[in-house]
């Protein structure tokens, strides 16, 4: 799925974001990306969707060599993934129902095929029953769910989530996460970059820590809410 072998990342000021990093994360993983600000995370995730591009070594994303990728190739690579940003970045003038179906417009996917996808979706992350709020009408957390949903609504490999919960409550942010795990349980990649280590050690699984653009650590941890949810049963 993602191969990264001797990787560094120096931008134009001559700042060495990552340092000769190489790791591998296998289909249908839950990662954690941890590390203070300004450790290189940002700049790993870049890498990753081809929005800055490594200065030596070999990145391989589902398939796509990224050092050679032409710029016309990098839309498919993209629809390969499901990207949730701490900001949201929705569109303030169309409601729920439009701002996840805007996903697959862009792809000339048919509006039956939208209809019914956009209505799982939704479903899944329990906000049927809003398609026609605008942003501004509902919660932060509810937000992030419209962003969650426009990311799973093309069905890509992988979900690669940024901050997930930097912007919402401890409680709303625990159900963003419970969300990401139940998504992972269907095969789906889950990548997420967070600071809140609170959530990392309740949800466990491979934590991978950069710190000064190194990896520091790559070890895999108990799942708590896992156990949890087995006791319930």
């Amino acid at each position: 799925m993602i191969h990264l072998e001797n990787v560094s990342k120096v931008y134009n000021n001559g700042i060495e974001a990552l340092k000769n990093i190489s790791l591998d994360i296998d289909n249908g993983e839950f990662v954690f990306i941890v590390g203070p600000s300004g450790a290189g995370k940002s700049t790993f995730l870049k890498l990753l969707i081809r929005e800055e591009k490594a200065t030596f070594g070999k990145i391989i994303v589902s398939g796509y060599d990224l050092m050679k990728i032409r710029r016309s190739k990098i839309p498919y690579l993209r629809r390969k993934m499901g990207i949730v940003f701490q900001d949201f970045r929705l569109i303030a003038k169309m409601n729920v129902y439009d701002n996840v179906a805007f996903a697959m417009r862009v792809i000339g996917s048919p509006e039956k095929a939208i209809k019914k996808r956009v209505k799982e979706v939704l479903n899944l992350v329990e906000l049927d029953g809003k398609e026609k709020r605008k942003p501004n009408e509902i919660s932060g957390g509810e937000q992030q769910r419209v962003s969650l949903a426009r990311a799973l609504v093309n069905k890509p490999d992988m979900i690669i989530a940024d901050e997930p919960t930097g912007n919402i409550d401890p409680d709303l942010s625990f159900d963003i996460m419970k969300l990401l795990v139940e998504i992972n349980k269907t095969g789906t990649t889950v990548i997420i970059v967070t600071h809140e280590h609170d959530l990392v050690k309740e949800f466990g699984g491979r934590i991978i820590t950069i710190e000064d653009g190194e990896i520091k650590s790559d070890e895999k941890y108990p799942t708590k809410y896992h156990e949890k949810e087995a006791d319930k049963k």
